[in-house]
């Protein structure tokens, strides 16, 4: 909210600089994000006193060279007239008449002046030097609001009130200090001029002088020429209506537009600007309606009608059924006659009934609406205003007649309007006074200072509240907050209140009276870290993507995943392409590939996050961590020197899985099982992550041969199938990309062991076995290892061969063994019982033979 100083010390005797009164309102709550000033000094562009001055135009000559140039005699306080050349429009009317008998006021800068140029895009500063201007000398002008900076309007120049002096600097007059506001929600009392008035008093101690407004009121009684019905008192608590006659519409007076300007809002009429000067003033919007479009002059509040429409003052026709069409979460309340909608409550009004040039009758309207209703109703229309912004988050409830009084008055002065004696006032739900009792010992407890009875009392009193305080039997005060403070409810709100006033800079520090306890750390958080550094070392980079997708991003990775009922979908959705919860991380990662590679060749990223899965019977769904990988492009970065330039493929992406499983301790537990079924991944090239049950004796047991998969399925990984990467748009002929259970992962996995560094030499050896093609080299390594027990410190598989020489439906499997002995040289006796042992295993296990 913008807020002229000029305006607020109408209000409170401001006496501090405006920049120390800014840090007083953001300690205060009211955070100032900005201090704007306007023809002083600070500004961008101060006014100079002696260059810029206000005058009189007396009169206004054709030039003799051009048509669209008048030529204006000006009296700026000088002991001769200065001429002007200038093309405002404004002046053409005035034209060749002569001596003005009402000379118009205006601004007058002289040679040297700095000013913003009027022509130029943007606000670009230049100073006035004279020229010749189709044969006549120009050396002044009569100045814009743009050209002093006050605003983007360059139509004419910029003619002030009659009663400006002349010849007196404008910086004194016109030049003001604006304060920008950012109001939170709770802080609704602060959207007005006189909210803002009270929050400088409270926080500064200067005096508070809120006048009553007064209308002068000679009409005829509004009573039997105007009436109201509020069918829905639940969502109108008030409903207050006054009547302006002979009304003449034309521009409001230039004090009152300057306001408007400097508070952000744009003058358009008389009646539409006085009722955004005083809701600016106040806080309480009002709406006027053009009398003679009511019927009977008899508003009515109701819900809208099924199928009903208005055209609102945007010229847009608008569906006020609740649904998907109107984006109405519910009924809109409406302001009506008995011939249907006249506007939208607390929104917008309707174009049927809008003020216009036409206008000689006013029926004013300042009702009080229930917040949610305001709400849901703008956001659904997508009619953001500052009505509805106020309406939305609480409106005083005494306030629709002193608006009323204070607009009608103002119509009456500078709308020749007569006013009718007294409102139609329908007030269904008076508002209900909250006692509050507050403790000096709930004051000590939430700040940590202490403060008697008497002395809360004086600062929430500063606030409005009144207060009565009690020594007995314990110290506390009886507080009545007042209408315009609807965000307090509970104690807590007015220790806050005590807070701001008391100055949060003079809560003294103090340390917590106990040491901190230890913080807790989370095994499975400190895994998931884990995990994290491996990948990243490993040379990929985590990527956070959004939790909610498509069924057309499921659709082209998984198509048979694509149905709706699978998922869980979003009631609120902010975007189309936002409304499920994944069920995996494969789409969304896939998506950042293909947008990734469009800015380079090489991508290796990972995943972590929740899938949501519906659970039957349940409210809430199941959200398992996952881990997603991928990988596309070449193996290696381009070099300067010879590399190879091999795309990532399966082995990549399973030595990936390997080196992360290792690091968790898993190696001896998990396996590598075919995938041959899954539209996500090529068949042939890809497998299936198992975890192998742990033996009684900590380690995993070997793979039987029983026709079923061993142990727990807890990933699958591969390389893209090519209708994914074609429907994915990935510009690569090759992608590989896995899906781990992380959890599953996390609560098997094993705490890091060491060892010592044995000091004695190792032992290679090679074995080359025969065994049937449906073997796994998985469970050959696991069947050496288990039958080399802890003398085995690597293996290899090396070379694989499928021919003649080995036989039909088998293959030879050749490994090099390492073997190394913690506190001795292994002798060869010693080797060779270890691989007897581990032959008869495979021979026993496999019915493999040795390869000679």
């Amino acid at each position: 909210m913008k807020v002229p100083l000029s305006w607020l010390k109408e209000f409170v005797a401001v006496e501090c600089s405006p920049d120390e009164l800014a840090h007083r309102l953001t300690f205060g709550g009211l955070e100032v994000a900005q201090v704007r000033y306007l023809g002083l000094e600070g500004a961008e562009l101060p006014w100079d006193p002696d260059l810029i001055v206000t005058c009189n135009i007396l009169e206004v000559l054709p030039h003799p060279n051009a048509d669209r140039l008048v030529l204006a005699t000006v009296d700026y306080g000088a002991a001769q007239p200065h001429t002007v050349v200038t093309g405002a429009p404004n002046l053409f009317p005035y034209r060749g008449l002569g001596p003005l008998a009402h000379p118009l006021k205006a601004v007058f800068a002289r040679e040297g002046a700095r000013l913003y140029d009027g022509h130029a895009e943007g606000w670009v500063i230049t100073t006035l030097k004279a020229r010749p201007v189709r044969g006549v000398l120009s050396d002044a002008m009569l100045c814009s609001e743009k050209e002093l900076g006050i605003s983007e309007e360059h139509d004419g120049i910029l003619l002030l009130e009659d009663e400006m002096p002349v010849g007196h600097p404008l910086r004194d007059l016109l030049g003001e200090v604006i304060f920008e506001i950012e109001i939170t929600p709770n802080y609704a009392r602060a959207l007005s001029i006189v909210g803002v008035a009270r929050e400088v008093a409270a926080l500064t101690g200067a005096p508070l002088t809120i006048p009553e407004p007064q209308v002068l009121a000679e009409g005829a009684p509004i009573a039997g020429r105007a009436a109201v019905t509020i069918e829905a008192p639940e969502l109108c608590p008030r409903f207050a209506v006054g009547l302006a006659e002979g009304v003449q519409i034309g521009p409001s007076p230039q004090w009152m537009q300057r306001r408007l300007v400097n508070a952000g809002m744009r003058p358009i009429s008389n009646v539409v600007d006085i009722s955004n000067y005083v809701m600016l003033e106040w806080g309480q919007p009002t709406h006027a309606f053009d009398a003679a479009k009511v019927v009977d002059h008899h508003l009515i509040v109701r819900p809208a009608l099924p199928g009903e429409r208005l055209v609102t003052l945007d010229d847009k026709d608008r569906d006020l059924t609740p649904g998907s069409a109107s984006g109405l979460e519910r009924t809109p309340l409406m302001v009506c006659d008995a011939s249907g909608s006249l506007a939208v409550a607390g929104v917008m009004g309707g174009a049927s009934s809008e003020v216009s040039s036409a206008t000689t009758s006013v029926l004013l309207e300042a009702a009080i609406w229930e917040p949610t209703q305001i709400r849901k109703t703008a956001r659904g229309m997508k009619l953001p205003s500052e009505a509805s912004r106020r309406f939305e988050r609480g409106v005083d409830y005494a306030l629709p007649p002193i608006a009323l009084r204070r607009a009608l008055e103002l119509m009456r002065r500078y709308a020749g309007a007569t006013i009718a004696q007294g409102f139609v006032d329908v007030y269904p739900r008076p508002w209900q006074p909250l006692i509050l009792e507050l403790t000096t010992a709930e004051v000590a407890r939430m700040l940590g200072i202490h403060l008697t009875p008497p002395e809360l009392a004086s600062l929430l009193q500063r606030l409005g509240f009144a207060c009565i305080p009690h020594e007995t039997p314990a110290p506390y005060v009886t507080v009545e907050v007042p209408s315009f403070r609807q965000d307090v409810t509970i104690r807590a709100d007015l220790c806050e209140e005590v807070a701001r006033v008391y100055g949060y800079d003079q809560i003294p520090p103090t340390r917590l009276a106990d040491e901190l306890p230890p913080a807790m750390q989370s095994p499975e958080l400190a895994l998931e870290q884990r995990v994290r550094e491996v990948l990243v070392g490993a040379g990929l980079t985590e990527l956070i993507t959004h939790s909610l997708i498509d069924m057309n991003l499921v659709a082209s990775v998984a198509p048979s995943e694509a149905l709706e009922a699978h998922y869980l979908k979003l009631t609120n959705p902010n975007t189309p392409e936002k409304t499920f919860l994944r069920r995996s991380l494969l789409p969304s990662l896939g998506a950042a590939l293909t947008m990734n590679l469009r800015e380079r060749e090489r991508v290796s990223v990972f995943e972590i996050g929740r899938v949501y899965l519906k659970v039957k019977d349940a409210w809430l769904p199941a959200e398992p961590r996952r881990l997603a990988l991928a990988l596309a492009g070449p193996r290696e970065p381009e070099a300067w020197g010879p590399a190879h330039r091999e795309l990532y493929d399966f082995y990549d992406l399973k030595g990936m899985v390997e080196l992360l499983v290792a690091r968790l301790g898993l190696t001896d537990r998990i396996s590598f099982v075919p995938l041959t079924d899954d539209e996500r991944f090529h068949p042939g090239r890809s497998a299936t992550l198992m975890l192998m049950p742990e033996s009684s004796g900590g380690k995993a047991s070997p793979q039987r041969d029983n026709g079923q998969a061993p142990g727990v399925a807890v990933g699958a990984l591969g390389e893209m199938h090519p209708a994914v990467r074609v429907r994915l748009e990935l510009g690569v002929a090759r992608a590989v990309f896995a899906e781990l259970d992380l959890a599953a992962l996390i609560a098997a996995a094993q705490p890091p062991t060491f060892r010592p560094i044995s000091r004695f030499p190792a032992t290679v050896q090679d074995l080359s076995i025969v065994a049937p093609l449906e073997v796994s080299a998985t469970r050959v390594a696991a069947l050496i290892r288990r039958g080399a027990g802890d003398l085995l410190e690597d293996l290899t598989l090396f070379d694989v061969y499928t021919g003649p020489q080995v036989g039909e439906g088998k293959r030879s499997l050749t490994y090099h063994l390492t073997f190394r002995a913690p506190d001795r040289t292994l002798s060869d006796e010693a080797l060779t019982r270890v691989r007897r042992k581990i032959i008869t295993g495979l021979e026993r296990e496999l019915g493999a033979t040795m390869r000679t």
